[in-house]
């Protein structure tokens, strides 16, 4: 199955599963073959969402498979290996292995670990959604996820080809609506390349041409491409702009195959990414175990977050076992030192890839940030209107095993509640977590009929 084919459920059954959303089943009755334990332990977690088993002798595994892309962001998964944070924890078996596409992340949770897959891994913040709802999975089968922590903010970037170098564009994508429809009128495909439909790229670059007003659905063609292959696509032309996580914006730059137009912290300044997602009957099944793989990332979140380790860092994610990337495609804009190419170049630390920020803020999984992913795919036709969007945040954002873990890693003054507040983007449009349906209503161009 293509990522495309994911990407495009038919309406009546994308229909029906908002409506089950609105139901919000208890989870127990749709975790197929888990064993009896899970629903024990599932049921403790709810009655004790601080962590029933935080004091428990000791993980109930020795760890289990995630899964990754060569993305920057992947960072923390990596480092907890590499530095022995899992071991620290008591799950010294950890397997991180590099996916291919983020179809095939999709499809290896799909499978779980018990059938050669992968229990969870770096994924899109918005897949949790989607894989929970069934809309991007064979058959539209719903598979439990949570979200445990949120990897990184900022340090996406969205990228143009150099035949549009003359207009040097940046945060304003006007330019480029008029370039674009001399090229559609002479015949010409125009393609604007993502990593996955509804992810976190793909909602970018459809935010910062719609932004333009450019319509992404009917002014340009929207494709799917893996993050690694995005620079040889546009090597020989097969796209005019892309969204993609670095170091692949850098790496074109470097080759002189295009320029960067902005970075997604300029788009919307501390907006969410990754995030370490697992499928729900791991963690109810192992709780102990999410534990100790928590803290050992989020442990990996604080040694990538300061600034003498980032050299490291780069050194060593850039190996060829895990990213196969120079050093030099990665370091600059994981400080913040942007060269968006044609010579302009800016070194902003607002600008950097975060990773923990103070107390915790960039890891906690606020649920305010997962309102606003799930309003803005209403807004593209990725869920129906009548989605339940709190029913499907509270049955995916495991925020309460997030401020559990950091309790038991002794850390003090960390984040809590559900929302961190209205958020505001470049353009000056703001979201309410507390009232997304007027956010659909005041973006102009859309899918959602509100």
């Amino acid at each position: 199955m293509t990522d495309t084919k994911a990407g495009h459920a038919k309406s009546a059954n994308v229909a029906s599963q908002g409506a089950a959303l609105a139901r919000a089943p208890d989870r127990r009755t749709i975790l197929k073959g888990a064993a009896g334990a899970a629903g024990l332990f599932a049921a403790a977690r709810m009655a004790l969402p601080g962590g029933a088993f935080a004091q428990a002798a000791g993980p109930e595994v020795k760890g289990t498979k995630l899964g990754y892309i060569a993305l920057t962001d992947a960072a923390p998964l990596i480092i907890a290996k590499e530095k022995g944070f899992y071991a620290k924890h008591g799950v010294p078996d950890m397997d991180i292995s590099k996916q291919a596409s983020w179809g095939a992340t999709r499809d290896n949770m799909a499978l779980g670990l018990a059938r050669n897959g992968i229990d969870g891994g770096h994924i899109l913040r918005p897949k949790a959604h989607m894989y929970a709802a069934g809309t991007v999975m064979q058959n539209n089968q719903p598979l439990p996820m949570y979200t445990l922590l949120n990897l990184n903010t900022d340090c996406q970037g969205i990228s143009v080809s150099n035949e549009y170098k003359d207009l040097n564009i940046q945060k304003d994508a006007s330019p480029l609506k008029e370039a674009f429809a001399r090229k559609k009128a002479a015949g010409k495909e125009l393609t604007a390349a993502m990593t996955f439909p509804g992810g976190t790229h793909d909602l970018w670059i459809r935010y910062w041409l719609a932004a333009g007003g450019i319509d992404p659905d009917n002014d340009i063609k929207v494709i799917t491409v893996p993050p690694p292959q995005m620079v040889a696509n546009m090597k020989v032309g097969n796209m005019d702009c892309f969204c993609v996580g670095e170091p692949w914006n850098e790496q074109l730059v470097n080759q002189n195959i295009g320029y960067t137009a902005l970075t997604t912290g300029e788009l919307w300044n501390n907006h969410p990414e990754k995030i370490l997602g697992m499928r729900a009957d791991f963690v109810d099944t192992n709780p102990r175990a999410t534990q100790a793989i928590m803290m050992a990332v989020m442990e990996a979140q604080m040694w990538c977050e300061k600034a003498e380790n980032k050299q490291e860092m780069a050194e060593i994610v850039g190996r060829r076992q895990w990213f196969n990337v120079p050093v030099a495609d990665i370091i600059g804009r994981i400080r913040g030192e942007i060269n968006y190419g044609l010579g302009r170049k800016v070194s902003d630390p607002k600008l950097a890839m975060k990773f923990w920020g103070e107390n915790g803020a960039v890891s906690y999984p606020w649920k305010s940030l997962d309102t606003w992913f799930i309003t803005e795919n209403i807004r593209w036709g990725k869920f129906p209107v009548s989605t339940d969007i709190k029913a499907l945040v509270d049955r995916t954002n495991r925020a309460d095993l997030w401020s559990a873990a950091a309790k038991t890693l002794g850390l003090a003054n960390t984040p809590s509640g559900d929302s961190r507040g209205v958020e505001t983007f470049f353009d000056g449009v703001t979201f309410d977590p507390a009232n997304p349906m007027a956010y659909l209503k005041a973006v102009k161009i859309k899918r959602a009929a509100v």
